[in-house]
């Protein structure tokens, strides 16, 4: 069988999604074109050869609604003979699109293909595309009566696992002074692509908040505990907040896969192989949860018991997500996003996928670990779960 290798992985440094952020006056496109532009200048490919570019981008309007793949692709100046394709798995939109284009290589439709992600919440907010619609439908709304928010799932989930607000709140500081650390080393330099417009440059992430303490977040109230929520869930004590939540978030990763045979051809350095991968589903009312099935089965998959993992990238949607996957794997803390998270680095929705592996790449590399394992919670009840292998 045919293996499929990452060559390189790049990010854009993470941009908060709001008004004032880095990248508010930055369009989308331009942010995904400065990947592309990146991984071709960093291994020499003749861009001619990739057969497919393959984006995750969870809100496909407005400025992204267009393909967004092959508007930077051909603003990068890049051949116009490579198309491109938009995928949508919500948070795990990026995952997936690692997963296709790994598939694509093993099959042998693809000899090279790029897999990226992008999400601009500043300038395309998050659930834009259905203001003022049911994305659901009658049959579903009936069958599932009690679907909640995504935020209001963080906190069943915190419930069932028994997770405290002093728990959520420390594992959320603990993100911000994993990343801290890591950026102060310049952990993360070789994995970013700087970002340049008409106002700045920008080389690193803005997101990272050093001083944050568990006693500062304390002092945060619950957001998703509503009078009508407590009316509805009164045994549920709210804990969820803005401090142990992810951060909406702007930014553009992308990852540049082979098959070996191709990689070797071309005289460049496989990174990494990507040793399997599953999607599966849960509970859509609990939605968060489908990591943990996920994990399981992409385990099987690879023939590794839980032990062999280095690190694990359980993407920091929520405080409570981390922490109820690891009440089911006990996985030591060091090994568990040692670099930080989203609650620290941002969540750009389809951008997240791809950028957890670009981190969880450079992390093996840095400290000398064979395997990796990363799952995306993703709104649903969905996850997907990937183990790459690191080449020596």
């Amino acid at each position: 069988m045919r293996n499929a290798v990452i060559v390189d992985a790049v990010r854009t440094p993470m941009g908060r999604g709001k008004a004032t952020g880095a990248f508010a006056d930055v369009h989308p496109i331009s942010l995904l074109s400065t990947v592309f532009a990146s991984l071709i200048d960093r291994t020499g490919l003749d861009p001619s050869l990739v057969n497919d570019v393959l984006v995750g981008c969870v809100s496909q309007s407005g400025e992204q609604s267009s393909t967004p793949g092959r508007q930077a692709w051909l603003g990068a100046g890049l051949p116009e003979s490579v198309p491109s394709v938009t995928i949508e798995r919500k948070c795990g939109s990026g995952q997936q699109a690692v997963d296709f284009a790994a598939q694509g290589i093993i099959s042998g439709a693809y000899d090279v293909a790029i897999a990226a992600g992008l999400e601009s919440m500043s300038r395309v907010p998050m659930g834009s595309a259905r203001v003022g619609k049911d994305p659901y439908g009658p049959e579903m709304t009936r069958r599932y009566p009690d679907l909640v928010s995504q935020g209001v799932a963080a906190e069943l989930v915190a419930d069932k696992w028994g997770l405290s607000r002093s728990q959520l709140d420390d594992y959320a500081a603990r993100s911000h002074r994993r990343a801290a650390v890591i950026a102060t080393a310049g952990g993360f330099a070789g994995e970013i692509t700087p970002v340049h417009s008409d106002r700045l440059t920008v080389e690193a992430d803005e997101t990272i908040r050093p001083s944050t303490t568990t006693e500062a977040l304390a002092q945060l109230s619950p957001v998703f505990g509503t009078d009508a929520m407590r009316e509805r869930l009164p045994h549920i004590e709210w804990k969820i907040t803005a401090g142990n939540s992810s951060q909406i978030t702007d930014g553009a990763s992308g990852l540049l896969l082979m098959s070996e045979e191709r990689a070797r051809e071309l005289g460049l350095r496989a990174r990494a192989r990507i040793v399997a991968s599953a999607v599966c589903a849960d509970d859509p009312v609990f939605m968060l949860t489908a990591p943990i099935p996920a994990t399981r089965q992409v385990l099987t998959r690879a023939r590794l018991s839980l032990d062999q993992i280095d690190v694990a990238e359980v993407n920091e949607a929520f405080a409570s997500v981390p922490l109820a996957w690891q009440s089911e794997f006990p996985i030591p803390d060091g090994k568990l996003n040692p670099r930080g998270g989203a609650i620290a680095l941002g969540h750009p929705l389809g951008a997240s996928g791809c950028r957890l592996m670009t981190t969880m790449l450079s992390h093996l590399e840095q400290t000398g670990g064979r395997y990796g394992l990363q799952t995306m919670c993703e709104a649903g009840g969905m996850a997907n779960a990937t183990i790459i292998e690191i080449v020596r």
